[in-house]
Parts: structure tokens; C-alpha cells; sequence
């Protein structure tokens, strides 16, 4: 019997793009928020490092998707030392 694709939440509630640029943003704030817990830095030492207020790192811990553009999701895990790369699935 073969299986299925496992679907994501993202893909039962947006339309197909929508839904792969959910995805990503999902992925680097989990990034991010991994990096910030395993750091011991205070909100105010990483946001220093990312170059943001400490609301906005405050914003990530919680896991606030809709606060953030992917694109700023991209520059934040640069600047935190992450190394974000996209790979592209046919």
C-alpha cells in the first residue's frame, strides 16, 4: 500500500505558495528560537547580535510567525550564525 505525503498544516489552511512561504518562515523561527534558548544570552545580548529591539527577540521566543517577512527571518539567522540556505524539491 503506498503512503502518503504527510501534509502540513500550512498546506491544509493557504493556497499552495502561501503555504511553502509559511513553511519557511515556520522553519527559521524554530531556528532562531533554538539558537536563542541554547545561546544563555539575554534578549538584550541577541538583540544586539541581531540588530533588533529586545521586543522583537521576545517576539521570536513566543514564536510570533505573523510578526516577521521571510525575508527578515533570512537576515536574522544570518546574522545569528545559522547559515540559512533554500533548496529547491521538483
Amino acid at each position: 500500500m503506498a503512503r502518503k505525503k504527510a501534509r502540513s498544516v500550512f498546506q491544509d489552511l493557504y493556497p499552495e505558495d502561501q503555504a511553502a512561504e509559511m513553511e519557511m518562515r515556520s522553519l527559521l523561527l524554530q531556528g532562531l528560537g533554538s539558537w536563542l534558548a541554547g545561546s544563555g544570552m539575554t534578549q538584550a545580548e541577541a538583540a544586539k547580535i541581531l540588530a533588533v529591539t529586545q521586543a522583537r527577540v521576545s517576539d521570536i521566543k513566543r514564536g510570533k510567525i505573523s510578526s516577521f517577512s521571510l525575508d527578515l527571518l533570512v537576515r536574522l539567522a544570518a546574522r545569528a550564525g545559522l547559515n540559512p540556505r533554500l533548496k529547491l524539491v521538483a
